[in-house]
């Protein structure tokens, strides 16, 4: 039998624990779940999503991953957010921070 490389061994080992994160999720998803998405799916307007910092960089991701599947959507910086110059009030939006 050939013996396993330490990148091969760490991989598997990887694969593992995301598995097992991924069945945890089982368990905890419920009507949350489901109240966020019929809310996204009955935005008239864009998805507003927010953050500052790394949950900035991940509501970024997210805008552009929705705007990508065919839900318009745009990401506004948190601490920007309180200036108003974006006039967002004159909108259909559905916010996500």
């Amino acid at each position: 039998m050939t013996k396993m490389s330490p990148l091969l061994l760490r991989a598997r080992e990887t694969l593992k624990i995301e598995i097992a994160a991924l069945e945890g999720l089982i368990e905890r998803l419920g009507p949350e779940f489901e109240e966020a998405v019929n809310l996204l799916f009955s935005c008239q307007g864009k998805v507003v999503l927010a953050g500052m910092g790394k949950s900035g960089l991940i509501a970024q991701k997210i805008a552009a991953t929705l705007t990508s599947t065919g839900t318009p959507s745009l990401f506004l910086h948190a601490g920007e957010s309180s200036h108003g110059d974006l006039d967002l009030k004159n909108y259909q939006l559905t916010s996500m921070s």
